[in-house]
């Protein structure tokens, strides 16, 4: 396929499933609650979630790749076009990060209905080994994408390392709950 037609269509995809995540994220949030009452069904939810977040990320990264590669002429400036490219790891580190803490303060408006600068260093403490696993997942796909080294291997890890992550969260909130009540 032309590369420009496939990074079209690339785009359109990319849009299609930010659709289908913003409906996904709200039947999310809507059920997670009421589904730690069976630890396997959370599990399941949790990891699904995860996947279809980092498959998301994958699709994104991929299409900007593609967008840069094939549509934008080479920049005479220091700053050319690929600096995002030639800085992976950089770029792959920041992002993760933005990702990370928009996600805790969500967990935080979820839970307490605003963003309580009181309570947010208990949640940064108990998310913080979910947090790293989840993290470091983001930032390899980020990188490897950009890198364009993304292997099916590289991919499967991902999604293990999103596994661990999701039976590791359950794990926490369930204790939490046990010690709470």
């Amino acid at each position: 396929m032309n590369p420009k037609k496939y990074t079209m269509l690339l785009g359109v995809v990319f849009l299609i499933f930010l659709i289908f995540s913003y409906i996904e994220n709200k039947l999310f949030f809507n059920v997670i609650g009421e589904s730690f009452q069976n630890q396997p069904l959370a599990i399941a939810i949790i990891f699904i979630h995860n996947v279809l977040v980092i498959s998301l990320i994958l699709v994104g990264m991929t299409f900007y790749v593609n967008l840069v590669v094939n549509f934008l002429k080479e920049e005479k400036t220091k700053y050319g076009k690929y600096i995002v490219l030639e800085h992976p790891k950089i770029f792959a580190a920041i992002f993760t990060l933005l990702i990370i803490f928009l996600s805790i303060f969500r967990e935080c408006i979820i839970v307490y209905g605003t963003v309580a600068l009181e309570v947010l260093p208990s949640i940064l403490l108990i998310s913080a080994p979910v947090g790293i696993l989840e993290g470091y997942g983001i930032y390899l796909t980020i990188k490897k994408t950009l890198s364009r080294n993304i292997t099916m291997k590289d991919l499967m890890f991902i999604y293990g390392i999103f596994l661990v992550a999701a039976i590791l969260e359950v794990s926490f909130i369930n204790f939490l709950i046990k010690i709470l009540v």
